[in-house]
């Protein structure tokens, strides 16, 4: 640890040196080598890398890869003001790994951002910063909201593996975050925006400052965003949990009224009774009396964040650069549930009935079970989350054998920090001896702990052996003894949490690139390279959640460990050039060789070809394999508990494999699904009456892929202005990490036959309801998915009237599909079910004349299908697939759902632009979603959630 935080200071003392170096002679210097526009001069011709490649070349946009750029002008005009959020608009991306509509999400990762290209998950996708990773969460994953957008110049979104180029992780494809440098004078932009409900509102400010010359840049931006939750009351179609069809609304039967249990029936105290006298009490309603949890959750979770960025350079010589970059990052979320769900007989020895001789009985004499949701106390997660990462590296330049070479050498160190203080769970022990003996002390005019004889001392500390009594069975908002309106009874019972984590990836890497040889085709050019990287994390759950003496879910610490070394190279070797048909055909070979602490080395190559038969024509084909290695968090982590939404097949109401020969044997006759508070489910995907178990598995080894892309990118001569590009792709992960799901088991075992899965879970042998079941991490057989990318941008010449520009971007998806066992006969169509869009698409319309501008654009979904609610429409009924062994599986299918956006924009004399906006112009609402894909909730958690109107200024000064 001393050796770690001197590294540390040793760095960052450096660092802080070097920027002083770069920025006094920056300072001192005068701006005379830069051009009108106020970028530094290229003192030759600009040669970039593209996201990729690892060899520069001439400015090209037309290349082998299928890169799509996001220009900060798209940005800007965008409407979004976090990286997330316009990451999550680009139609290649799947739904979000975790929702900010996912307000029962737990663990390291809430309240982050994460993407997840083509659907196979956020932890395939590689993000990058200027083409070295971002630092990722101890369960592998990259939050994109810890870069501020004003930092950014452009966002290169490669829609192809590329394993072969950087490594692990880079299997659905690969974000690179480019920022901002060459800056000169500064910028400044306010933001300003909410839902016109009223609520969400949001704000943003940030201030970029910059100063270059033709020896060296420094850019400096900090920004700070605050965005208000949304709650799930004010949404019609999150305000209750399952929608209007359903009889109990999808409440829960875990009441804050307070549900007493005798003889075999439930009770609850009259309005205006007696809560100590049973006469008081009446029957329990479950229309009238069970609890709605939507009315205390929050829809979209809030958010704060303050960041700041900076990059330098400075050529040290003619021949070599010195690059520092660093960031610093401090996001805070509010993520509200509603208060525990609470059973008096659920904790073994901890169970906490109320006491034959509790002065709150009502039966005296009679020790009494009850429910209790604890309304009052909801359950509130505060994740404070921080970032710090520093980079510095040499960039050289020489000549080998009269050709131009480029290298680099460098390291940066990413550290990501969380603290989540957590309330609402009860302290099991304290809640035991809140509802044991208590007595009327006439002394203090109070009900306290203990007896006369053998008192408890009065107080919320149950450290010290204090003790105030509870009555469990006095409702949410009656003024009575003994209720959890009183805050020193809040205090005894709900202890705060403390949940601590920190992930660090340390690397080095050193590469170098140049042309080898000038063929009559072009330039054979080549690349290699060497990086070392470590990482490493842990994850502590509060001491009372690993202990289990708390109503918090169950868990432990993730901690470990791994390290890799690399090597790679890339060969650009072109083979003709101005032939017929063949104005261009080159060849890209990659290959790199890595070797993990872990489980050893692994080779994944990649060759690439690009053809133009003529000018205005390129087509471009890519073959590659890919490679993710298990994280810490799927080695080393712990076994976590979770109340999961699942259906039951054998649900005699709405189970799909319902009466089989599979489910007889299995369940009684009649057998309902128990949902939350043991009352039967009123439709599929309720929440389990129990905990279920998965985590970590040590035995992991990594995935590996395949990835194919066939395209081409056309630009007619006559036509001016038009582009179009279509890449067929394919793309199939073997032996898959994944987190499995109790769907998932349950449809496997009876739907499909599988008795491996059968035996992943147990059942009560007289009732049928499931008491155990486990779904830990595995690699499966595999993940197949292909489709087709279509881009076409045409910019009409320029009219009196102004000038016009339109966009569309699609993607369409062939067909999604899995396999648990590579044994089984077929694999499962996801394809349109759920969140796995079938067609995304968008169409954008720019129009600007002098120093006026408007904004068009249409985010379209297409439909979706999810398993029917037995109450609601189902219009698929007679559905069946091989994959269900020919088993009817109603579904129900629900439309296509397209989102506009507007945003009309002002150049002002004093060089600032004004713009207002509208997203969701027409408010539209997405159909209701029992799934809830991706959501607590039912609806789809990437839709907006109402129309959202904003206004932003920037100044350039």
């Amino acid at each position: 640890m001393k050796h770690s935080l001197l590294r540390d200071a040793i760095r960052r003392a450096l660092f802080a040196g070097a920027v002083v170096a770069l920025a006094l002679p920056l300072h001192a210097q005068e701006g005379t080598g830069t051009t009108e526009a106020g970028t530094a001069a290229p003192k030759e011709l600009e040669t970039v890398t593209v996201t990729g490649s690892r060899i520069a070349r001439a400015v090209d946009l037309e290349t082998v890869q299928p890169v799509g750029v996001i220009t900060r002008e798209e940005i800007l005009r965008s409407g979004f003001q976090s990286v997330a959020d316009v990451l999550q608009a680009s139609v290649t991306m799947g739904s979000p790994a975790i929702s900010r509509a996912d307000a029962l999400a737990s663990g390291e990762n809430v309240g982050g951002a994460f993407v997840s290209m083509r659907n196979l998950g956020a932890a395939r996708t590689l993000v990058l910063v200027n083409g070295q990773r971002l630092g990722i969460t101890t369960g592998g994953l990259a939050d994109v909201s810890q870069i501020p957008t004003s930092a950014v110049e452009r966002i290169e979104i490669l829609k192809d593996g590329a394993s072969a180029i950087y490594g692990s992780d880079a299997i659905a494809g690969v974000v690179n975050i480019i920022t901002r440098r060459h800056v000169d004078g500064g910028e400044a932009n306010v933001y300003f925006g909410q839902y016109d409900q009223g609520d969400g509102a949001k704000q943003q400010y940030d201030l970029t400052l910059g100063m270059s010359d033709d020896d060296g840049w420094l850019t400096a931006s900090v920004q700070y965003a605050k965005e208000d939750p949304v709650w799930a009351k004010d949404r019609a179609f999150s305000a209750s949990g399952n929608g209007p069809l359903h009889p109990y609304d999808g409440r829960s039967g875990i009441s804050e009224k307070g549900v007493l249990f005798v003889g075999g029936k439930r009770y609850t105290l009259k309005d205006g009774g007696d809560p100590t006298k049973f006469a008081d009490f009446r029957l329990y309603d479950p229309l009238l009396d069970n609890s709605n949890p939507n009315e205390q959750m929050t829809l979209m979770t809030g958010q704060e964040r303050r960041a700041l960025y900076l990059n330098a350079g400075r050529d040290l010589t003619d021949a070599l650069t010195l690059e520092i970059d660093a960031l610093y990052n401090q996001r805070d979320t509010m993520q509200q549930i509603a208060g525990y769900p609470y059973r008096s007989n659920a904790w073994g020895e901890w169970s906490a009935p109320l006491d034959a001789d509790s002065a709150y009985n009502p039966l005296p004499g009679e020790t009494l079970t009850y429910f209790r949701r604890t309304w009052e106390v909801p359950r509130v997660t505060m994740n404070k989350a921080t970032t710090h990462r520093l980079g510095a590296k040499l960039v050289g330049r020489f000549d080998l054998g009269a050709q131009p070479w480029h290298w680099d050498a460098g390291f940066f160190q990413s550290q990501f920090r969380t603290a989540k203080d957590g309330t609402g769970n009860l302290l099991l022990p304290a809640a035991q001896r809140a509802t044991g003996p208590s007595w009327f002390n006439p002394t203090t005019q109070r009900v306290e702990c203990g007896s006369a004889a053998s008192p408890i001392p009065y107080g919320p500390s149950f450290g010290n052996g204090e003790c105030i009594p509870w009555n469990p069975l006095v409702p949410a908002g009656v003024d009575a003894p003994g209720s959890l309106a009183d805050p020193a009874l809040q205090a005894y019972l709900f202890p705060v949490g403390h949940d601590i984590g920190q992930t660090e990836t340390n690397a080095y890497f050193a590469n170098v690139s140049g042309v080898l040889a000038e063929l009559a085709a072009g330039d054979l050019a080549i690349a290699m390279g060497y990086e070392h990287r470590q990482e490493k994390g842990s994850f502590s759950p509060d001491a009372l959640r690993q202990s289990g003496l708390s109503t918090d879910l169950g868990s432990g610490n993730t901690g470990g460990q791994y390290h890799l070394d690399e090597v790679y190279a890339e060969l650009q070797l072109p083979l003709l050039r101005d032939k017929p048909f063949a104005r261009a055909l080159s060849l890209n070979l990659a290959s790199r060789y890595s070797n993990y602490s872990t489980f050893g080395a692994e080779t994944r190559s990649k060759a690439s070809v690009e053809w133009r038969p003529i000018d205005d024509l390129m087509v471009r084909g890519t073959w590659g394999q890919g490679l993710r290695a298990p994280t810490i968090s799927d080695l080393y982590g712990p076994q976590n508990q979770s109340f999961e939404f699942y259906t039951d097949p054998c649900d005699t109401l709405f189970g799909p494999a319902r009466g089989t020969a599979a489910c007889l044997a299995d369940v009684p006759a009649g057998f309902r699904q128990p949902m939350s508070g043991g009352l039967p489910a009123p439709g599929p995907n309720a929440q389990s009456d129990v905990p279920f178990l998965s985590g970590a598995n040590p035995n992991l080894g990594p995935e590996t892929s395949r990835n194919l892309t066939f395209g081409f990118v056309y630009s007619p001569q006559q036509v001016e202005g038009l582009s179009v590009s279509l890449d067929w792709w394919k793309l199939r992960v073997e032996d898959a990490i994944v987190s499995d799901s109790p769907n998932t088991v349950l449809a496997d075992c009876y739907l499909r036959g599988e008795a491996a899965r059968c035996a992943q879970f147990t059942r009560d042998p007289v009732t049928g309801a499931i008491q155990t079941l486990s779904f830990n991490i595995k690699n499966f057989g595999y993940v197949e998915t292909a489709g087709y990318d279509l881009l076409a941008s045409y910019h009409l010449p320029t009219q009196p009237w102004g000038n016009l520009a339109f966009v569309w971007d699609s993607t369409y998806v062939d067909y999604y599909e899995t396999k648990f066992d590579p044994a089984a006969v077929y694999a499962v169509q996801y394809t349109g079910v759920g969140s796995t869009f079938r067609v995304r698409s968008n169409l954008s319309a720019d129009w600007s004349l002098g120093d006026f501008g408007v904004r068009w654009t249409a985010r379209h979904f297409s439909s979706m299908r999810e398993s029917c609610v037995y109450l609601a429409e189902c219009n698929m009924p007679e559905f069946r697939a091989p994959y269900t062994n020919d088993i009817v599986v109603p579904r129900n299918r629900v439309g296509s759902n397209t989102f506009n956006d507007v945003q009309f924009r002002y150049s002002t004399p004093w060089n600032s632009t004004v713009s207002l906006g509208v997203n969701n112009v027409f408010d539209k609402v997405g159909p209701t979603m029992y799934s809830r894909p991706n959501s607590s909730f039912p609806y789809y958690g990437g839709f907006d959630i109402g129309r959202f109107l904003y206004v932003q200024y920037a100044q350039k000064f």
